[in-house]
């Protein structure tokens, strides 16, 4: 009504290199003088095949539209302004899984730290330089390191994690895709473990059975809200990173279990494609809630090209094929050598 094309659809980050299976809205308005046209969206260039949740959450995002496009097949002067987005095509490369995003940043070993008092509860500085402690694993972090402008160099910051002392022993007999129902049984074993190893274990009605109870097993109710708690698959891209990680992150347990973790404020911007020379501000909580409620730069990039392209404006040339052919000729080199 304002002199605007617009239109709307449901884009998945998965889609455009991101490793994260992101599901939001997206919305574009271009003034009518411009003569654009028919809104055109970017073309995925992955595929991924979503877990059936997804597809139930975007059927109930599309039932009005659905019921509108059928309304205006009887009135005409009724249209709906959404567009639906290109399909990935089974020709297109895979997702980029958890494991190709993460496995070149520096472990942290959880348990080990906890037991030698490195790891503590208090504020974590985001500042923090620690140096990468092996080479890029394929072309996705190669992208993070050397995103220009935002390149990491030698090292990298806010690579911090939560304190959590009682269940870094849970995340780690956790399972790939193990959610919390399982998660509150692997607590209660090794509960039982402990006690079994004890000369004299307390009844289960005394004081100490409940301090105990309360050092191995979480107070949540493991009936109601199974997937507040889910370990990672190393072979698929992650679930959607929400704005409250900071307070739970119990959502993305890291998927190797010699860390025993949850995620870090680094690997949380990896998942969500910030370049690792990108600073985050603030408190460890803080710089969570700012990945967690951003849109993922590799995605915001997709958009912007194919804006470029319906404004018929001469695009610039890609910056992840440069890197590509730059990390493809240092593979090279090494084979050679």
């Amino acid at each position: 009504d304002h002199g605007y094309e617009a239109a709307y659809t449901l884009l998945n980050a998965v889609h455009y290199g991101v490793p994260q299976m992101r599901e939001r809205m997206f919305l574009l308005a271009y003034r009518k003088d411009l003569k654009v046209g028919r809104i055109k969206w970017p073309k995925p260039t992955h595929q991924h095949e979503l877990p059936s949740g997804y597809a139930g959450t975007r059927s109930c995002a599309l039932k009005p539209i659905l019921q509108q496009q059928q309304d205006s097949l009887f009135e005409p002067h009724k249209q709906t302004s959404y567009v639906a987005a290109n399909t990935p095509t089974a020709s297109l490369p895979q997702g980029v899984t958890a494991k190709e995003a993460l496995a070149d940043l520096p472990n942290i070993d959880a348990l080990g730290m906890l037991a030698n008092g490195e790891l503590t509860r208090g504020p974590r500085r985001l500042d923090r330089i620690i140096p990468y402690t092996g080479d890029p694993s394929g072309n996705y972090a190669q992208i993070m390191r050397h995103w220009p402008s935002y390149e990491a160099g030698e090292s990298i910051t806010a690579h911090e994690i939560r304190y959590l002392p009682r269940d870094y022993r849970i995340f780690q007999a956790m399972e790939a895709g193990n959610q919390y129902p399982e998660a509150h049984r692997h607590a209660l074993k090794l509960l039982d473990q402990h006690l079994s190893s004890m000369k004299k274990p307390p009844g289960k009605k005394s004081a100490r059975y409940a301090e105990l109870l309360a050092s191995f097993v979480p107070p949540y109710d493991h009936t109601k809200f199974p997937n507040k708690w889910r370990k990672m698959e190393a072979d698929a891209p992650a679930r959607t990173l929400m704005a409250h990680l900071g307070k739970d992150s119990y959502s993305h347990i890291h998927f190797d279990d010699q860390q025993a973790r949850t995620i870090s404020v680094r690997e949380a911007a990896r998942l969500q494609s910030f370049p690792d020379g990108f600073q985050l501000c603030g408190s460890m909580n803080a710089g969570f809630r700012q990945i967690g409620n951003a849109v993922p730069p590799l995605l915001a990039y997709a958009l912007a090209r194919q804006i470029r392209n319906q404004l018929g404006l001469k695009q610039r040339p890609d910056f992840r094929s440069g890197i590509k052919r730059v990390h493809q000729a240092r593979h090279a080199a090494k084979q050679q050598a």
